[in-house]
């Protein structure tokens, strides 16, 4: 479990020192100046931690709280590739930090060595970015993009990423594909991800797989005979459960789990599936249409370890991994800029990820092990006392103070509030330990 001191001492070298090493490297530094590559790093990760949309002038003011007096127009101009280049090396890097909490109180979760949820969130850039980030270039999307490849552990709070990629990059070929994760930990991840030869291999390693089924797959009974899948989801008066063997050529042993869908999710299944086929000027099977009455999982975690709720429970826990990203845009502002000038908006980029990262260490360290945590209110504590952790920055002492300070926060009023329309995912992984689910 990572602590307050810790944080410290990684918030010191990678804003202190490694920030200074890149500003060298990135030629953002090429002589003397009072805006050194660490002066400037911290300006921006600390104004747009504070204000996401903080104005040069704000971002000045933070400056001067660092010690370092910069007119707006000053900092203005030093908004270039050599900029973004040095913001980019300290995320980089600050990425590379291991952090993570307590493991939240949730038998469920505890019985892996780390739950990971795998996804991506794209960052539109302008045109101008195309050679340095590439868009998927038609009319749909930009021809500048950034994708952001994140793995979040469930159990722990720990965080793999963001790792940075191309836009047009798809997610099956991201670095999630060729990672190891540790023997006896769950992989959860979306159909983006779905592949035969990546669930063969973390088989091999010992690992376990959640993932909806790519409804195309060929699924084998145990003598190897192709199933029909529609037919034998339909003969069934309860929910599926069920070894089977997946890909003709892999014949990948597995458990083929489904149950009925609640109607109004089928509903919007089919609305979905409808739209993309007018997008794509196709029509939709009446197969295809059926399945979306099913949530159909597979899995290679046996049942004693895994049962059919449970998988069901933990596959929509995947959400909180898109609602990281959420938050990150809705609350961080990740995706905004005041500027319409490429580089200073790709430098807004990694920075306020810079800052969305940090905090989510402080969380992490302060009340991750609660499994009644409101994400929400985390972000917006940490922005009100972030000219705190700015003006402590330079004092390993004052800062492990302020830090604490926002741990004290967060650990008493970071409560996510019930729902009695509906179970909040916290409610749900609980109900498994009281016999409620």
């Amino acid at each position: 479990m990572t602590t307050i001191p810790q944080v410290a001492q990684v918030l010191q070298t990678v804003l202190g020192a490694t920030a200074e090493q890149a500003g060298r490297e990135s030629g953002f530094v090429q002589r003397e100046s009072k805006l050194s590559g660490s002066k400037f790093v911290q300006t921006l990760v600390f104004g747009w931690m504070a204000a996401p949309e903080a104005t040069l002038e704000q971002l000045a003011q933070t400056a001067a709280a660092l010690g370092v007096e910069v007119s707006s127009q000053g900092l203005e101009q030093r908004f270039s590739q050599a900029a973004a280049d040095c913001v980019r090396r300290v995320l980089e890097a600050a990425v590379q930090e291991a952090t993570a909490g307590a493991a939240v109180d949730v038998s469920l979760l505890r019985r892996f060595a780390g739950v990971f949820l795998l996804d991506s969130s794209t960052i539109s850039l302008p045109d101008a970015l195309a050679e340095v980030w590439a868009g998927c270039g038609s009319r749909e999307g930009s021809r500048s993009a950034l994708k952001l490849q994140v793995a979040l552990d469930l159990t722990t709070g720990a965080l793999r990423g963001p790792l940075l990629q191309a836009g047009r990059v798809h997610d099956r070929r991201s670095e999630w594909q060729q990672s190891s994760w540790p023997p006896g930990s769950l992989r959860i991840a979306d159909l983006g991800y779905f592949s035969l030869e990546v669930f063969q291999r973390l088989a091999a390693e010992g690992a376990y797989y959640l993932s909806r089924l790519q409804v195309q797959t060929a699924v084998l009974d145990l003598a190897g005979r192709t199933y029909n899948l529609l037919a034998l989801l339909q003969a069934q008066d309860s929910p599926v459960d069920r070894p089977i063997l997946l890909g003709a050529h892999h014949a990948l042993p597995a458990r083929l789990l489904a149950a009925r869908a609640p109607l109004e999710v089928a509903a919007e299944r089919r609305r979905r599936l409808h739209a993309e086929a007018r997008r794509r000027g196709q029509d939709v099977s009446q197969a295809r249409l059926r399945l979306a009455d099913w949530d159909i999982l597979i899995t290679n975690a046996p049942s004693q370890l895994l049962t059919l709720p449970e998988a069901l429970c933990l596959a929509h826990a995947r959400w909180q991994v898109e609602l990281l990203f959420k938050l990150w845009k809705s609350q961080g502002r990740l995706d905004e800029s005041r500027s319409a000038k490429p580089w200073r908006i790709l430098c807004e980029v990694y920075a306020k990820m810079l800052a969305l990262l940090i905090q989510h260490w402080m969380l992490i360290v302060s009340c991750w092990g609660r499994a009644e945590r409101s994400l929400v209110k985390a972000i917006q504590t940490t922005q009100r006392y972030a000219a705190y952790v700015a003006a402590s920055f330079h004092d390993a002492a004052s800062l492990c103070t302020a830090l604490a300070t926002i741990q004290r926060c967060l650990s008493l009023g970071c409560k996510i509030n019930k729902s009695r329309v509906s179970r909040r995912t916290y409610q749900q992984l609980l109900a498994f330990e009281e016999g409620l689910a």
